[in-house]
């Protein structure tokens, strides 16, 4: 596997992503339009400010639908008029925090909003491919110490999380329904990340966003459980996974399933440990620092086992921890003190690595 074999695959590929305007979702986008695909998105317009978004796309972009998934009819209508051949799936409802203040939004958009891509899917003719994109909280937290399979069972203690298990189940239900033995015309498969990092990213209620808007304008830096792991990773990396997924699913459809896309061991850190590793390189990132009382229940330990991707995909992940941190550290400082965004240089960076790694 090497960067020439992602642009051979992804080049003139139709390939739809939802979310698009997120954070994830836009350096996909962008990662995409490096290797060549007709990328189009549907999206709610950019819910923050700054919006990643909109600083890579200042005039902005063609063959957007700003559009809601909950919008059967309209999905459809975009289905028919594109025909996708791959579709990545991230439009959600993605804050455990917002969970809480609105709960139905939550269930309509993740749940109804994925049965609605995936029924647009499987009743399109071009479609090939379908990456539903969940998340590593979908499974049952037993706040054990060892990392989460595949195969472990699902469920949430918020409304987040258990809608995204739900989103799991009927992912597999679209598979054993509707992709029978003698019919599969299409592959269908979900993708479990961690806590992703990096550039770009202004989304509500994520520690990585609070601690730039303390080191940037000046609020003041609250956490939540200083001593809580979770699997921390470079956006470009589980990114990485979805590209591969979707390849592999294209040569083998027996390959479909849920599969983890996780940090090794070493990048699942505490709270505290990811502060001070941003200190490390800039001193005013842990300035500040309070410790509140958290409002709402959530997991003290999370961690994810990401073999079967490794053995199934041969992928793993390229940025260990460290540098991760010097990568989103270096994006925002080039914004806020340079007006320059580093994302393509960044997407070039990984692919030149990849070439080497794999």
């Amino acid at each position: 596997m090497n960067s020439s074999s992602f642009k051979k695959f992804y080049s003139g590929k139709r390939v739809l992503v939802t979310g698009h305007s997120g954070f994830k979702g836009s350096w996909l986008c962008r990662w995409l339009e490096h290797l060549g695909s007709e990328v189009y998105g549907i999206s709610l317009s950019p819910n923050t400010k700054p919006s990643h978004f909109e600083a890579l796309y200042k005039n902005g972009r063609e063959n957007d639908y700003w559009a809601d998934v909950r919008q059967k009819e309209l999905v459809d209508d975009i289905f028919l008029k594109n025909n996708p051949e791959i579709v990545f799936h991230l439009a959600a409802q993605p804050s455990v925090l917002k969970s809480y203040r609105n709960p139905l939004e939550t269930i309509e958009t993740n749940i109804l909003g994925s049965a609605n891509i995936l029924n647009s899917a499987c009743k399109n003719p071009s479609t090939k491919v379908v990456v539903i994109i969940t998340t590593d909280k979908c499974y049952e937290n037993k706040e054990w110490i060892f990392p989460y399979r595949e195969n472990d069972e699902l469920g949430g203690h918020d409304i987040y999380s258990s809608s995204k298990a739900c989103v799991e189940l009927i992912t597999k239900a679209w598979q054993k329904s509707f992709l029978r033995e003698d019919n599969k015309k299409i592959s269908i498969a979900s993708a479990r990340a961690g806590n992703v990092i990096g550039g770009g990213d202004w989304t509500e209620d994520r520690l990585v966003v609070d601690l730039v808007k303390s080191r940037y304008t000046g609020k003041k830096l609250h956490i939540r459980y200083p001593e809580s792991t979770r699997p921390w990773q470079h956006v470009l990396d589980p990114l990485c996974g979805y590209l591969q997924l979707a390849m592999y699913l294209s040569k083998n459809k027996n390959l479909i399933g849920a599969y983890n896309f996780g940090p090794d061991n070493a990048s699942n850190l505490t709270t505290i440990e990811l502060i001070n590793l941003f200190a490390d390189l800039d001193k005013r990132y842990s300035e500040g620092l309070e410790v509140e009382k958290p409002r709402f229940h959530e997991a003290s330990h999370l961690m994810v086992d990401s073999s079967k991707a490794k053995v199934n995909l041969e992928w793993s992940p390229v940025f260990k921890i460290n540098e991760a941190v010097q990568l989103t550290k270096d994006w925002y400082s080039n914004y806020y003190n340079k007006n320059h965004i580093l994302t393509d240089k960044q997407i070039e960076l990984y692919m030149n690595r990849i070439s080497h790694v794999y």
